[in-house]
């Protein structure tokens, strides 16, 4: 992608960003992030087709930002529970700092709409990858800002069927935890509890 043009989507996102920060997913009107980040109309819809498609883009900076905080920092504990709760705990905080941003970002990734369904599975991939990789306690720790970007999914980490039923559960589990906070069912606290509850069943389970 050329920079000139990549600069402007960055641009266009942080934008969407900004909007949705401030009025959640209703107040990200393509015209108006249009407006805001400096483009015509047409230039922004030739990089986005919709509103959840730039939103989604958003997520994806933010999950980004997520694996580089995990490289920085892995998931400390002496056991995979204590490791793959405490990652949940990071990635649950990270997500409601900004609760109006993360709930538009939710209700994009559950729009349902097929022509975002790769960019919604790459967002889960990334999840899952990192649910591995703090399970086994071994975070990369590749020099730059996209440390693990090199790793390919779970086939890049050869992950084992245990390891991807494992991860597969967790990420459901809490992306319905997260929904339910969106909907005001529970906290971040009680996504963080739920969180490690779940996890040390699933992996009582595996291990039976």
């Amino acid at each position: 992608m050329p920079a000139e043009l990549e600069e402007r989507s960055r641009r266009i996102v942080d934008t969407a960003v900004e909007l949705a920060e401030k009025g959640g997913f209703e107040a990200v009107r393509l015209r108006d992030v249009a407006s805001h980040a400096g483009v015509a109309l047409g230039t922004l819809y030739r990089r986005f087709r919709s509103k959840e498609d730039l939103l989604i883009a958003a997520l994806e900076l933010e999950t980004r930002e997520l694996e580089r905080r995990v490289v920085q920092r892995p998931p400390q504990g002496s056991s995979a529970v204590e490791r793959v709760s405490a990652f949940f705990s990071t990635a649950t905080r990270g997500m409601c700092r900004r609760p109006n941003l993360a709930r538009a970002l939710l209700k994009a990734v559950a729009s349902g709409e097929p022509e975002l369904a790769q960019q919604v599975g790459g967002f889960h991939d990334r999840m899952k990858r990192l649910i591995v990789l703090s399970l086994r306690g071994s975070v990369p720790t590749v020099a730059g800002s996209d440390a693990i970007d090199g790793v390919d999914g779970l086939d890049g980490l050869n992950a084992t069927d245990d390891e991807r039923r494992l991860a597969d559960v967790l990420n459901s589990i809490w992306f319905a935890k997260l929904v339910g906070w969106s909907g005001g069912l529970h906290g971040q606290n009680a996504v963080v509890e739920q969180m490690r509850s779940a996890t040390e069943l699933v992996l009582a389970e595996i291990d039976s």
